[in-house]
């Protein structure tokens, strides 16, 4: 054994002291090649300045050598000084025979920056050099994956997996793979990728994102299976929720949606969404109690909540508590929120509590808001009826006309009001 291998071999052993005295000493007689392999063995413990040391002593005579400069490269990146490591990966000549590792580890550096089309040009051209290297074809999709170029990245994953590559460099590529036809809106076709990469490893954001991909495929059953599947594992995982209700409620199972969302609320007390799925949930169940409560509280947690705020109101004009809807939206408005379906909704609820003038200032508005929409029209035309103004109502009329010819009542009304 060298005294090279000794001081190694102590070093591996604890005996730290005794082997880099040793190392020290080896040095002064060893090689260039053992030189390198030091300056290895000290970066690998951490020993960054040594190794740097040894490093440039060597590039005093071997000032081009590309294994050299990618050494010392990879210590400044991890010493975060990634424009001296760039000085020096381009530097090593093109000839040379560590080239290609060069242009994979400047594509990472220059990505770090932000420089896309730089880190893309340097990996097309490393493939370019090496076409059968699957480490390029590996950077390559994840490059595009980082970027959300999921057209790009799927060719890269399945030509990887066509070579018998289930995973690389510790990723398993089922799951890349899933996770960018999901990203390409290809749901169904992720699903296999999902169910063999839980094969491989049983992993709970990727039953996560395998019973969310089911949800948007439309198979249901499966999504509700493997929601549940997750929630066994990790019911602190307050993702899960929402899409388990809503997957439940696509197959009618209304009661266990509600009642899967009470679950989810009781884990995540501060997530509006939730409250707002329990309000749902329960008009279907003819809670109207427990809905009114529920859209307050998602109003509470965030009173620019528009949905909830305009669903809370729906819910209002159909127990016909006017007053009500008033309050609502103003008490939003107060929080300086605002959202062009308060005009209407206030129209209306000024107009059934015989605020008229209140209620034709938000017709008013809400007209250059909602003159496309049928429904707006006829009730700015009835009110408008209802308050005998004929000629503007006669107006409105016609526009509904024009939207439907066919309606026998708007034609009656218009006969009406021309004579």
């Amino acid at each position: 054994m060298t005294e090279l291998e000794k001081a190694i071999s102590y070093i591996e052993n604890n005996e730290v002291e005794k082997g880099l005295e040793l190392l020290h000493q080896a040095k002064k007689l060893a090689s260039p090649e053992e030189k390198f392999l030091i300056a290895e063995k000290l970066y690998s413990w951490g020993l960054v300045n040594d190794a740097l040391a040894v490093i440039d002593e060597l590039l005093e005579f071997f000032p081009l050598e590309g294994e050299l400069l990618v050494l010392k490269a990879e210590i400044l990146i991890d010493q975060d000084d990634e424009e001296k490591a760039i000085e020096l990966l381009n530097d090593i000549e093109s000839d040379d025979p560590i080239y290609v590792q060069s242009l994979l580890l400047l594509a990472d550096l220059y990505q770090m920056q932000g420089l896309n089309e730089v880190s893309e040009s340097k990996l097309l051209e490393a493939k370019k050099r090496l076409p059968e290297e699957l480490v390029i074809d590996f950077g390559l999709a994840e490059f595009y994956s980082s970027i959300g170029q999921f057209n790009k990245a799927v060719p890269y994953y399945e030509l990887l997996l066509k070579k018998g590559e289930p995973s690389f460099n510790g990723v398993d590529l089922h799951q890349r793979l899933a996770e960018c036809l999901c990203g390409l809106g290809q749901f169904e076709e992720s699903m296999p990728h999902f169910d063999q990469a839980l094969k491989n490893k049983v992993e709970i954001n990727t039953l996560f994102e395998y019973a969310f991909a089911a949800l948007q495929a439309g198979y249901y059953q499966t999504a509700i299976e493997k929601f549940n599947e997750l929630k066994t594992i990790d019911p602190e995982y307050h993702s899960l929720y929402l899409h388990l209700a809503k997957s439940y409620e696509h197959e009618e199972m209304i009661q266990e949606a509600y009642e899967t969302v009470i679950e989810g609320i009781s884990q995540d007390e501060f997530n509006k969404e939730l409250f707002m799925y329990k309000g749902k949930m329960a008009l279907k169940l003819g809670k109207e109690e427990e809905a009114e409560d529920a859209f307050k509280q998602a109003i509470a947690l965030d009173p620019g909540y528009i949905e909830a705020i305009l669903t809370l109101s729906k819910l209002y004009f159909s127990k016909e508590r006017y007053e009500d809807v008033i309050d609502n939206i103003q008490t939003s408005m107060s929080y300086n929120e605002y959202d062009p379906h308060f005009e209407w909704d206030l129209a209306k609820a000024y107009q059934q509590t015989e605020q008229y003038g209140d209620a034709l200032k938000h017709y008013e508005t809400a007209y250059n808001l909602f003159k496309d929409q049928y429904g707006f029209l006829e009730d700015y035309g009835y009110f408008l009826l209802e308050e005998g103004q004929r000629g503007k109502a006669k107006e409105i009329f016609k526009e509904l006309l024009e939207m439907d010819s066919t309606s026998t009542e708007i034609q009656d009304i218009l006969f009406q009001l021309e004579e």
